[in-house]
C-alpha cells in the first residue's frame, strides 16, 4: 500500500507548471513593445511639416542620415563626420545600387549642414535620396 501512494506522488511531480513561463513571455513582450520605438531615432529632432505618405521599401535598402541643429551628423545612429559618412554611403551604394539615403534634419538647424549632405550625395553616385519631414497632422 505504501508503494502505491509513493507512485502517485511521483506522477504529480512530473507535471510542468507553465504559469511562470507565460509570465516571463508577457514581460518580455511588454519590454520589446516599449523599447522598439525608442530605437528608431537616435537624435531628438523636430521635423518640418509636409510630404507625402511613405512608399513601402525594403529596410536593407535604406540608410538614414540625421543632422542635429548643432551640425552633428549620424549615419544609421552612429555619429561621424561628413567625410567618413560620404565614404560609408559610397561603399554601401556600390554594394547595393537600390540604396536610398533618408536625410532627416531638424527644422531649427542651419541649412548649411543639410546642403552639405545633399551636395555630397549629388557629387557621388548617390542620386537616390529623400528629405524626410514629419507627416501632416490630421484635423
Amino acid at each position: 500500500m505504501r508503494r502505491f501512494s509513493q507512485r502517485s506522488h511521483l506522477v504529480t511531480l512530473s507535471e510542468i507548471n507553465i504559469t511562470p513561463l507565460l509570465d516571463l513571455a508577457f514581460v518580455l513582450l511588454i519590454i520589446f513593445v516599449i523599447t522598439t520605438p525608442l530605437l528608431t531615432q537616435s537624435l531628438n529632432l523636430k521635423l518640418p511639416q509636409g510630404g507625402k505618405p511613405d512608399v513601402p521599401l525594403d529596410k536593407k535598402d535604406i540608410r538614414t542620415v540625421e543632422i542635429s541643429p548643432q551640425g552633428i551628423y549620424t549615419l544609421d545612429r552612429q555619429r561621424m563626420n561628413l567625410d567618413r559618412m560620404e565614404s560609408e554611403l559610397v561603399r554601401a551604394y556600390r554594394a547595393n545600387p537600390n540604396m536610398i539615403v533618408n536625410i532627416r534634419a531638424d527644422e531649427n538647424g542651419l541649412n548649411k549642414y543639410l546642403y552639405a549632405v545633399i551636395d555630397r550625395c549629388q557629387r557621388k553616385p548617390l542620386t537616390k535620396y529623400s528629405l524626410r519631414t514629419a507627416p501632416p497632422e490630421r484635423k
